[in-house]
């Protein structure tokens, strides 16, 4: 046995109903197999996935509400607070934080904005690099004899 002798399974070797051809097809000249007049009887029609054969579809019955600015820019909270516990942690390092000692930290991930705000306390002197930070967050990190660094976005 070889490939030219395989031959299809019994279900494989039914041929299509040819329609169109005659009254003794049984699909013959009147409808065609296709019912009586509407729309899918026609020639070229072609359903689009979405269509619901009249009812209202699902994208104009959902309500719609809310914007989405697409220019809008996410930055990650940091606390005070919480430089201050990652420190008494030695997870960062002491006198100066760059944003790559928050992302090895994990405070922040790669290609994150990040933004320090000022809950919680701080006593020790840092420098630290952000994009931006609250008021509350640069007096805090100011009265402990720190200073901020901002790194353009």
């Amino acid at each position: 046995m070889d490939l030219s002798n395989l031959k299809a399974p019994e279900p494989n070797q039914k041929k299509a109903k040819r329609i169109g051809r005659g009254q003794g097809s049984g699909r013959g000249s009147h409808t065609v197999g296709k019912g009586h007049n509407g729309q899918r009887a026609r020639s070229g029609f072609k359903e689009r996935f979405w269509f619901e054969g009249g009812q209202m579809p699902l994208q104009r019955r959902v309500p719609k509400w809310g914007f989405n600015n697409r220019f809008r820019r996410e930055y990650v909270a940091v606390n005070v607070g919480t430089i201050d516990l990652f420190l008494e942690a030695d997870k960062l390092e002491d006198p100066s934080i760059s944003l790559e000692d928050l992302i090895e930290a994990g405070l922040a991930g790669k290609g994150d904005l990040v933004k320090l705000l000022g809950d919680g306390e701080i006593e020790t002197s840092i420098t630290i690099e952000v994009h931006k930070a609250s008021k509350s967050a640069r007096k805090k990190v100011e009265d402990a004899g720190g200073s901020i660094v901002f790194v353009e976005n």
